[in-house]
């Protein structure tokens, strides 16, 4: 996913980290250099459709104005929700 809007500085990541752990979603999180965040999320439909639906709203100062999503195979290569560094 990457998420366009008033994204960074804003506790996105932080809260996405939360959020996917909560959810038992593997997968990671990182801001862009060009101000957006990107997330890649696995896990069973119904968390990832969860998760989607807090990708679209954000955490509270947040200003999400776009989500694309793209759908990926999954590769259960993580079994955790990680931070990466900035892309």
């Amino acid at each position: 996913m990457l998420v366009s809007g008033r994204v960074q500085g804003v506790f996105f990541r932080g809260a996405t980290h939360a959020q996917m752990r909560a959810l038992g979603l593997s997968g990671w999180v990182r801001n862009l250099s060009d101000g957006r965040v990107e997330a890649e999320v696995e896990g069973d439909d119904a968390r990832v459709e969860q998760a989607l639906a807090f990708f679209r709203r954000g955490p509270p100062h947040a200003k999400v104005e776009s989500v694309d999503v793209r759908d990926l195979p999954c590769t259960g290569e993580r079994s955790e929700f990680e931070f990466r560094r900035e892309g």
